[in-house]
C-alpha cells in the first residue's frame, strides 16, 4: 500500500460510518450493521439509523454479543405509521 492509499484509508476511518437501515424490518437492520462493519478497525464510530421498533433491543444485543460498545440510541423527529426513527451509536472492537 503506498503512502498515498494508507493516509486516505486512515483518514476515512477517523470519519463516522452511517448506515441507513429506514424501512426495513426484523433481522434487517442487524443484518445490515453487521456486513457493513466487516473489516473495519477497531475503534471505528458507526451510527445505524433505523426505525424499526425492534431495533431498539435488536442493536444494543448485538452489540453486547458482537463485543462491540454501544454507546446508546437518539430518538429522531419523524417517522410514520407507528415507526419512530432513531440514531443508534457504536464503536467496534
Amino acid at each position: 500500500m503506498d503512502r498515498l492509499n494508507r493516509s486516505t484509508y486512515v483518514g476515512a476511518m477517523s470519519e463516522t460510518l452511517e448506515i441507513d437501515a429506514l424501512g426495513l424490518l426484523c433481522p434487517l437492520p442487524v443484518l445490515r450493521l453487521r456486513k457493513r462493519i466487516q473489516g473495519l478497525p477497531a475503534g471505528s464510530k458507526v451510527t445505524v439509523l433505523a426505525d424499526d421498533p425492534a431495533a431498539l433491543i435488536d442493536i444494543p444485543h448485538f452489540c453486547n454479543e458482537s463485543g462491540h460498545s454501544f454507546q446508546g440510541a437518539e430518538a429522531l423527529d419523524g417517522g410514520g405509521e407507528g415507526k419512530a426513527p432513531h440514531r443508534y451509536a457504536l464503536i467496534t472492537v
